[in-house]
């Protein structure tokens, strides 16, 4: 355990010195860190790569492991319940500082004059059907959803495959060894794909900054304060407050997830982090099944900051179209993305495909079009949806497993806090690294 803290203290540096460079690099030689794209593109590849694998068997030796198999039910119900929570306190404060802050006041903003060129796709099809998305849960082919790669359909497959591996009794113990082997060797290829986490933090950082330029920061730039402060004040009050509750310190686990979170500051992509996470997450006390429903869930039903995004990103195009919304509107918006926000995660750019959606249900009271407002700097803003995103789903796990009842308290204090804990069976840090 000593040599894993010490290889991943090493990681964590090495990331830190990747998007330092990565930015330094972009604003000073722009032209050539355009070039650096590929970098970050295959390494986010890499992980995604191991993503629906790792998940599958995560879950299926989990749930292939428990004698009672309505426990899934009852720790998904249980999730779901926190998710819900959690996502309308995010939606309310991104609603609350927006309206505050009055970041779009006095930009004035024409709607017969934007520019929808770079929204275009997202304009012309600004639909979220609930239907189609629940029924996109259950795949066409399991091959299929193994191909596409998307969480839910994994998921939704291995929840049924780990059951029925669970009534297989005795029957069923050599092929859940026979995954749980396997579910070690992948979680090996993590280890290793990890190594290389700062060359793509470096070409990801690289290419924003060249690509789009820090001056480009300026003009939104209060926008984007607001929405930093907003995601750092959620999870120093709101999360850390759950933690708490837990018995357990939000600056502990911050320290414990230091790698993380700068994988997903360089790659923009909470999904970078998630295998890693979910390995932690167990290491941590979590268990083993319940880390490997809750982080999968979280990722497609716990998008905090994309929560707080959404809503404020809705006051400041109405702010910047002088367009008054009304009590009972912001009620309406705040209805329609606890429902449409659940989809942004499984599309690819699902942010604004929500976002899109979701004005589009005022009866042309806001255009659709005018998200454009705010596509110039979603980028940038993309780091801190992605970072609150990694930490609320962090948490909500620590807390399910809490309030289930399996949570491993006295161990979770003593990684937290750095002290030596023995190894757990199966994948860990230590074998990982």
């Amino acid at each position: 355990m000593a040599s894993a803290a010490l290889q991943s203290k090493r990681l964590y540096l090495q990331v830190l010195v990747a998007v330092v460079v990565g930015v330094l690099l972009g604003q000073f030689a722009p032209d050539i860190a355009i070039q650096m794209k590929p970098l970050g593109d295959g390494f986010v590849k890499l992980v995604r790569m191991l993503i629906a694998p790792v998940i599958f068997l995560t879950v299926v030796v989990g749930i292939g492991k428990l004698t009672d198999s309505a426990s899934v039910g009852r720790i998904g119900l249980k999730a779901i319940v926190y998710f819900e929570v959690l996502t309308s306190f995010a939606l309310i404060i991104g609603l609350v500082v927006g309206h505050f802050v009055q970041a779009g006041a006095g930009v004035n903003a024409d709607p017969t004059k934007l520019d929808t060129k770079p929204v275009a796709a997202f304009v012309n099809n600004p639909h979220i059907n609930a239907t189609d998305f629940i029924l996109n849960i259950i795949p066409d082919t399991v091959v299929g959803a193994f191909a596409k790669g998307d969480i839910l359909p994994v998921l939704f497959f291995a929840v049924l495959f780990g059951v029925a591996c669970a009534q297989l009794g005795e029957r069923g113990k050599g092929l859940i060894h026979v995954l749980d082997e396997a579910s070690n060797a992948f979680f090996r290829v993590v280890g290793l794909i990890m190594k290389v986490a700062p060359l793509g933090a470096f070409g990801a950082m690289a290419f924003v900054i060249g690509q789009y330029g820090i001056k480009t920061l300026f003009s939104l730039a209060w926008l984007m304060g607001a929405f930093y402060l907003t995601c750092f004040l959620f999870v120093f009050i709101v999360l850390a407050a759950v933690m708490r509750f837990c018995g357990l310190s939000i600056f502990g686990l911050m320290r414990y997830l230091s790698e993380e979170f700068f994988i997903v500051l360089g790659t923009s992509s909470s999904e970078a982090a998630l295998p890693s996470l979910m390995l932690k997450l167990e290491n941590l006390g979590c268990g083993k099944s319940l880390t490997g429903l809750v982080v999968p869930l979280g990722y497609a039903f716990n998008l905090d900051g994309t929560s707080i995004y959404f809503t404020m990103a809705i006051a400041f195009i109405s702010q910047a179209l002088n367009i008054d919304l009304s009590l009972g509107d912001w009620a309406f918006i705040l209805m329609i993305l606890l429902l449409t926000s659940k989809g942004a995660a499984a599309i690819t750019g699902g942010g604004f495909i929500t976002l899109a959606a979701t004005l589009a249900t005022l009866n042309g009271k806001i255009p659709v079009a005018s998200i454009v407002l705010v596509f110039a700097i979603d980028r940038f803003m993309s780091e801190a949806r992605a970072i609150t995103n990694l930490f609320g789903n962090s948490v909500a796990t620590i807390f399910v497993a809490r309030w289930d009842g399996t949570l491993d308290v006295e161990r979770a204090r003593k990684v937290l806090a750095g002290e030596s804990v023995p190894a757990l069976d199966g994948p860990s840090i230590a074998k990982a690294a």
